[in-house]
């Protein structure tokens, strides 16, 4: 086991259990207990981003970089793209997961030219090869950064400008070829610039149906070389920009099944992108998943008082429990996972923090299991669900489900029956239910 970097840390952290006191320990997620018939390792399929953990300081709009990281000090970009990568590693074993993901950008410097940023993010992906097979880590998803680069500025799929499309598409061609070459089970399309700051300089049909010409493009790729991953698309309101074309779940679907490229697309839905959206967790996960196409996750929060993607470890119970009922009641997230794409704050400078981050959130999701399962297996909110429901199992109920009525139909039955007395909602029993199950 690599041990450069996280010399404090001198075995993999271990389960000690929900009494223990260790703080690299975790107290809930043991990745062999079973839930159900499936491992918890095998439900949450956890994995790092490695942009937040291994190439954050501690920058932001207001200040200086805070963070000490010790693989970042050398002044050449490719010596520190290599020493970032081997840290990565050494983190993923010690940490003790299986997966991590990636942008191309995070893995391999830009060079001065696109020819010399490809050759830079083959060399990187061949090291990257090599500490996946030394270490057993598998690459969860890659996607490319197609929002940092100044000629993105005005979007990248949905440029103005012709030659900006084609440097994109070029890029996002090396990046699915890079996944694949590791492996990735997934590939994540997020549009950070792919919007508009204002409508006044903007054609939105011109844009929309160009960002739909690129997927298009990149499922034909996906075919040509027998890339057998599943594309995904990450929804986020704004932030870049004032609006972004995949702003929510339900828009998101939207656009796929007007373009035709909805059996071609699951979503990646992050906790911190729905908040922002001002809808919950729960509610983008269900929109997803009730379509069939909640493919992954990323697990953050963002903080109710801020303005921005704040990017946090995922630390409340209400919402891990609700977000594994949806993923638990949909058989899982197939070949996704649970991503934590989230930051330790910028206060936190040390390296050792990095596992306290991660340590809590994995416990956090590992509680929310456990919770979500017990209260499927009692099956509680199923029998309210299905006395809630009851009416559209008698005649009238089933006639209108079938289509064999109509307004004519249902005026007709109204004039003849009784006006219905509505059940009580039982909102606050429900809650106090589940408040029940966290314990």
């Amino acid at each position: 086991m690599l041990n450069k970097y996280f010399p404090e840390i001198q075995k993999p952290v271990e389960y000690e259990g929900k009494d223990s006191k260790n703080p690299l320990a975790f107290k809930y997620y043991n990745k062999n207990q079973k839930v159900g018939n499936k491992t918890m390792a095998e439900h949450l399929r956890i994995a790092v981003a490695f942009w937040h953990t291994f190439m954050g300081d501690g920058q932001d709009m207001f200040g200086a970089p805070t963070f000490v990281c010790p693989w970042r000090a050398s002044s050449n970009p490719m010596k520190r793209a290599e020493e970032t990568l081997e840290a990565a590693f050494e983190f993923f074993q010690k940490l003790g997961v299986d997966y991590y993901c990636f942008h191309d950008r995070d893995i391999a410097p830009e060079g001065e030219t696109f020819a010399e940023s490809c050759k830079n993010l083959e060399k990187m992906v061949q090291l990257a090869k090599k500490l996946q097979n030394e270490t057993g880590v598998k690459l969860l998803w890659g996607t490319a950064n197609l929002f940092s680069n100044p000629i993105y500025a005005q979007g990248a799929a949905t440029s103005p400008d012709a030659r900006v499309f084609a440097t994109a598409a070029a890029q996002v061609k090396h990046a699915i070829d890079a996944t694949q070459e590791l492996g990735g089970e997934n590939y994540v399309f997020w549009g950070g610039r792919e919007g508009y700051e204002n409508l006044l300089n903007t054609n939105l049909q011109f844009e929309q149906e160009q960002l739909a010409r690129f997927l298009h493009m990149a499922v034909e790729y996906k075919k040509k070389i027998g890339f057998e991953g599943q594309f995904l698309i990450e929804p986020k309101p704004a932030e870049p920009m004032k609006h972004q074309y995949d702003s929510t779940a339900a828009t998101t679907l939207y656009f796929l099944s007007r373009y035709g490229l909805l059996d071609h697309f699951k979503l990646n839905i992050e906790a911190n992108h729905a908040t922002l959206a001002g809808n919950t967790f729960e509610h983008e996960l269900t929109v997803a998943s009730a379509a069939g196409k909640l493919g992954s996750v990323d697990a953050n929060r963002g903080d109710l008082l801020l303005g921005w993607d704040t990017d946090q470890f995922p630390t409340d119970l209400y919402s891990t429990t609700f977000a594994m009922l949806v993923i638990l009641r949909q058989n899982g997230l197939g070949k996704g996972g649970l991503n934590f794409d989230a930051k330790v704050r910028r206060t936190s400078t040390d390296p050792i923090d990095l596992f306290y981050g991660h340590i809590g959130g994995m416990d956090a999701f590992a509680r929310g299991l456990l919770i979500a399962h017990r209260i499927l297996e009692d099956k509680i909110l199923d029998s309210f669900l299905e006395e809630r429901y009851a009416t559209f199992k008698e005649e009238l109920g089933q006639s209108i489900i079938a289509g064999k009525v109509g307004f004519e139909e249902l005026d007709a039955w109204v004039q003849n029956n009784p006006t219905p007395t509505v059940k009580s909602g039982r909102i606050e029993l429900l809650e106090n239910i589940i408040n029940s199950y966290i314990v």
